[in-house]
């Protein structure tokens, strides 16, 4: 778990697979973050893969539930369902109940009780805790008293299993860029935190970043940080190459299934306009269309080499951050 620099959202298929490829032909450690909309108990947007068909084809990585609890599913829930399960078939859990319940009060109890609650199922699984920013603001000061609070409610081989903490040093990400505003100072300050809490820390969101500021983020002591969409854009960008170089007919059909979708409309702001940026909108959102069956019957089949060509420019992209 200390050697793994990279957490990887699995946007694919495609992309597992050249993780998996990558990691047994170069020993370097890799993590994947699946979130629950992406894989999920009853089947996510990601192969259509559940949580148990995913672990299964992933053996041998180590598969961090990203955003784990109430609210982060497709569906509003309380999450334990999911949790449930994710207790079973993962190693790790991102408790991150923020999102419904941002108030400290009612985050950190939270907190707690999913942690009790997993490791009543399962004393085995780890944890991540915390949030980014995007979903719930954290000071180093407040993010020192979550981790006071869980040493104190959590027995202490529930809180051994706390692994990770998620740190803050600006990070966000809008549409097919990262908008966050950097803070070296903020984040030297939490990471000596967390380390004072014999915790390692994870940074999120760390898309679209130049291989300059990642590599001064772990200079600065940064243990691990997740990059997700920039990767289901690497295969979006392969396809739309290929409709624009090979059928450019297709364009109208990939952007009706992309704009059907509606999952870029989290992406962007009031001022978007889908008709008039529909290629902007194919690469904001079309990882999340790439197990429908309208892709799979009408864009798909037109390029049937491109499944090698995207799994090597995904294992690029790891050399490259590598």
């Amino acid at each position: 778990m200390e050697k793994i620099k990279y957490f990887i959202g699995p946007m694919s298929k495609n992309i597992v697979d050249a993780i998996m490829e990558y990691t047994t032909d170069t020993q370097n450690n890799v993590g994947l973050i699946p979130s629950r909309r992406q894989v999920e108990l009853s089947g996510g947007y990601v192969h259509n893969w559940t949580t148990e068909e995913f672990a299964a084809h992933a053996q041998g990585l180590f598969l961090v539930r990203d955003h784990g609890g109430p609210g982060q599913g497709l569906h509003d829930d309380d999450g334990y369902e999911s949790l449930a399960v994710d207790c079973t078939h993962l190693n790790m859990i991102h408790i991150d109940p923020w999102k419904k319940y941002p108030t400290y009060q009612d985050g950190t109890r939270w907190t707690i009780e999913m942690i009790k609650y997993c490791h009543a199922l399962n004393p085995e699984v780890f944890y991540e805790v915390g949030t980014e920013e995007s979903i719930r603001r954290f000071s180093t000061s407040t993010l020192h008293c979550l981790l006071v609070d869980l040493k104190n409610n959590l027995t202490t081989s529930e809180y051994n299993q706390i692994k990770y903490c998620v740190i803050q040093s600006g990070t966000s990400l809008k549409g097919n860029e990262n908008t966050g505003l950097y803070d070296k100072g903020r984040l030297d300050a939490m990471v000596q935190m967390v380390n004072s809490h014999k915790l390692l820390s994870k940074e999120h969101n760390g898309d679209y970043l130049s291989s300059d500021l990642i590599t001064e983020k772990f200079s600065l002591g940064l243990d691990s940080i997740n990059i997700a969409p920039e990767f289901g854009q690497i295969e979006t960008r392969a396809y739309l190459d290929k409709v624009r170089t090979l059928a450019p007919e297709l364009l109208e059909t990939l952007w009706g299934i992309c704009y059907e979708s509606k999952r870029w409309e989290k992406w962007v702001d009031a001022s978007f306009n889908p008709e008039k940026n529909k290629e902007e909108l194919i690469n904001i959102c079309g990882h999340y269309v790439l197990s429908h069956p309208e892709f799979l019957k009408e864009i798909k089949p037109h390029f049937p080499e491109i499944d090698a060509e995207i799994r090597q420019k995904v294992q690029k992209k790891l050399e490259e951050l590598f």
